[in-house]
């Protein structure tokens, strides 16, 4: 599930689905697909109800590793946790979303609640040694691929107003931008079918290069005024994926070409050494704007006493398994980090290194704050 820093590894392997409807009930014909190569920002609903986001882009055979997004009402009572008072509807049935997604405490709930009742969806890691939320393949009922789901929309002859209005404005960045709209895609509700006129527009666009010219165009466009950035926190405003377009919001995030999934299930093996809070200097910001996000870094300067390593224990990466902390930072700026301290090892050379890991699923008290 963590994206492995090393480049020029063996291509991650394909996992193979038999007859998974990629449907989006848009007006829109079902496909088939017979294969299907997991990267973070795909969708998919279960047998169950359950709806995922995948998560990264390193998976187990026969395995996904996926946070859960969306709750089916017969089974909200299962879950112990604040449910936003929003509600959506998602083929005809209500599904409840958890207020705070992405928490220690309510990741620790998810774990326990599916280990007790449906424990085929919890998966002991060797690798890291612990249990981490997963779907079986053989439990995916419907998959949406973000760019598969906007040439659909694109290809409805009759589109709602915010329908239309995602179109246009995919037509317009990628205008602005220089980026095939080949390259772009749609997440979330309008994806999924489930969008009211309150809605979001989310989305994705597909590789480092094409993130870094949306990003500049955005900027452009925003001193031209026809999009308006959207702050609300020091978070937004590092990031600048936030925006408004006619009136609606819109975020953009990346994901990662084929070509650019660097990492491979099994190759390296994770081991938890301590909690450190440290500030240090962003070396390398070439994979900061995908989840999980990769900060190379130096200049390593410890904030307490149980922070300060010998030098062979020194990180020299931070990844950032939260989404929020994606592209919170560039090169050459500072950040302050605190998170876990990892050993990691090739599993075939044996080579070692270490890294911190924001956003273990252990502890509240995980970030990544630009300086």
């Amino acid at each position: 599930m963590r994206q492995s820093q090393l480049k020029a590894l063996r291509p991650i392997r394909t996992i193979a689905f038999s007859s998974i409807q990629t449907s989006v009930s848009l007006g829109a014909k079902a496909t088939q697909t017979e294969k299907w190569v997991p990267a973070d920002g795909d969708t998919f609903a279960t047998k169950e109800g359950f709806i995922f986001n995948v998560f990264g882009y390193e998976h187990p055979e026969g395995r996904v590793f996926a946070f859960l997004k969306y709750v089916p009402a017969r089974f909200r009572n299962l879950l112990n946790v604040k449910y936003l008072e929003n509600t959506w509807t998602y083929m005809h049935k209500k599904v409840f979303r958890a207020e705070k997604l992405y928490t220690a405490k309510n990741y620790k709930i998810f774990i326990r609640v599916f280990r007790a009742n449906f424990p085929e969806y919890v998966y002991y890691c060797p690798f890291r040694t612990k249990e981490i939320l997963t779907a079986p393949v053989d439990a995916v009922k419907d998959l949406y691929i973000p760019k598969d789901c906007l040439k659909r929309v694109n290809a409805l002859r009759r589109k709602d107003s915010l329908q239309r209005t995602a179109v246009d404005l995919v037509e317009m960045l990628s205008t602005e931008s220089g980026v095939p709209q080949d390259d772009f895609g749609l997440h979330g509700s309008i994806a999924l079918n489930m969008h009211t006129t309150k809605s979001d527009i989310d989305l994705v666009v597909y590789g480092a290069q094409n993130f870094r010219k949306l990003e500049a165009a955005i900027d452009l466009l925003a001193k031209k005024e026809a999009v308006s950035y959207v702050f609300k926190n020091r978070i937004d405003k590092a990031r600048r994926y936030k925006a408004k377009y006619m009136g609606k919001l819109f975020m953009y995030n990346a994901i990662r070409k084929k070509e650019e999934i660097n990492s491979e299930y099994g190759l390296f093996k994770y081991t938890a050494l301590q909690d450190i809070k440290f500030e240090s200097k962003v070396k390398d910001d070439g994979e900061a704007m995908f989840r999980p996000a990769v900060y190379k870094i130096q200049n390593y300067r410890p904030l307490n006493a149980e922070s300060k390593l010998n030098k062979s224990l020194v990180p020299s990466i931070v990844i950032a398994m939260i989404g929020c902390y994606r592209n919170v930072a560039r090169k050459n700026d500072s950040i302050r980090v605190s998170g876990v301290l990892e050993r990691v090892e090739n599993t075939r050379t044996g080579a070692t290194f270490h890294q911190t890991i924001v956003g273990t699923g252990t502890s509240e008290d995980e970030y990544v704050w630009p300086i």
